[in-house]
């Protein structure tokens, strides 16, 4: 039955706030790194466009229900994997269906639309599918045990291997390691016993400095045996060593580092930057803002972004639904990686790798693969009261 409050009421005015003020960040930062020359594009349009886009998405999503959402969760599951597919198998290059930048074969090209992401929206699906599997899981194993979250754990571990398979292949390594955070943050969310999450992160931990270790001394092993590019391992010295490798790999890193430092304190002003950071309107945003605004600035955003998670958080403590919680869970994961991976890189950190940052870099697919995830939780929260009780009754 339907609740009695009305939709003012029930629908979320806070992360539209936030989001508005995400959105007005953005265009004063994009507006501002168009300047750089790099391009003779207006970007400013573009992104207005695909936050009006998102805005549609958002109130799309919201009619529908947590519970319609989780029956179609495999169906959605299937289309996108089925959509890598031919993205791995479509032809790339100029002019071709697939495009391909910095060597990773991404996008789609759509006439009169542009350039679309498919794994930007799988992010989305993903966390979808995972939140019902766990979900049913739980509904069916209602005593837990070692053996029963051994079986989740190995559920949990096919779902993600399936799209994770397909994105390596483009090859797309950020990516890749969002999958790999969203599955982290579901193992732990979703009560596996820390019997097993333990010796599960610490051989990661270990395999994945063991990786680190070969990426520097046995490259051509990786190369060989695993299909990883000299460019990725150029990101790894990049990292390490930026100025050894100040005219290839270290380039972006030594620039951006160079950016925001010299924005001190209080930064140059809007439209001050001096420091020429290549692709600063999409992956390196963070750069014209720490660069223009400062630390104060670049606090500013950042402490956005926590209230951007705090509130998430807050909503997702709220849901009584465990399908709900799961989908929340999953996308603050996703923000929250997002955010740390991106800004981390410009910082030195962690290691460059394509991430955008959310809602303030240009780009449609990840804006619009963002909003459909703050999308799923709006429709959360909005319905969340109908689903709980299951009747008009309000309290």
């Amino acid at each position: 039955m339907e609740n009695n409050k009305k939709f003012a009421d029930r629908f979320d005015w806070t992360l539209a706030f936030i989001v508005l003020l995400l959105f007005i960040v953005s265009l004063f930062a994009i507006s501002s790194a168009q300047t750089s020359g790099q391009y003779p594009i207006n970007f400013i349009p573009r992104q207005v466009l695909w936050y009006i886009v998102g805005a549609l998405i958002i109130g799309f999503a919201m009619l529908f229900e947590p519970e319609q959402y989780k029956k179609m969760s495999w169906i959605f599951y299937g289309f996108g994997i089925l959509v890598l597919i031919a993205l791995v198998l479509a032809p790339g290059g100029q002019g071709q269906i697939a495009e391909i930048r910095g060597g990773a074969k991404s996008w789609f090209h759509l006439p009169g639309v542009g350039s679309i992401q498919p794994s930007e929206f799988m992010k989305t699906i993903f966390i979808l599918t995972m939140a019902r599997m766990i979900s049913e899981h739980h509904e069916k194993f209602v005593i837990k045990t070692v053996k029963t979250d051994v079986l989740l754990l190995g559920k949990i571990i096919s779902t993600v291997l399936v799209p994770l398979l397909f994105i390596m292949q483009q090859p797309d390594l950020g990516t890749a390691l969002v999958f790999l955070a969203i599955t982290a943050a579901m193992i732990i969310v979703g009560g596996v016993t820390w019997k097993l999450i333990v010796p599960i992160f610490a051989g990661t931990a270990v395999l994945g400095g063991f990786i680190l270790w070969m990426a520097v001394f046995m490259q051509e092993f990786l190369s060989d045996k695993f299909g990883f590019k000299a460019y990725q391992f150029g990101r790894v010295y990049s990292w390490l060593d930026p100025y050894s490798f100040s005219t290839f790999e270290g380039y972006n890193l030594i620039k951006a580092m160079t950016a925001i430092g010299s924005g001190e304190i209080t930064g140059k002003g809007y439209q001050g930057r001096e420091v020429y950071v290549p692709e600063n309107h999409t992956d390196f945003i963070f750069t014209v803002i720490g660069e223009e605004y400062g630390f104060i600035g670049a606090s500013i955003v950042v402490s956005l972004f926590f209230l951007l998670i705090y509130h998430l958080t807050k909503i997702t403590l709220q849901l009584k639904d465990p399908f709900s919680t799961y989908v929340c869970a999953g996308i603050i994961a996703m923000i929250t990686f997002h955010v740390f991976q991106n800004i981390g890189m410009t910082i030195q950190l962690l290691p460059i790798t394509g991430i955008p940052l959310p809602f303030i870099s240009y780009g449609g697919s990840s804006l619009m693969g963002n909003m459909l995830a703050l999308g799923l939780v709006f429709s959360m929260k909005f319905h969340h009261r109908t689903y709980m009780f299951g009747s008009s009754q309000d309290d």
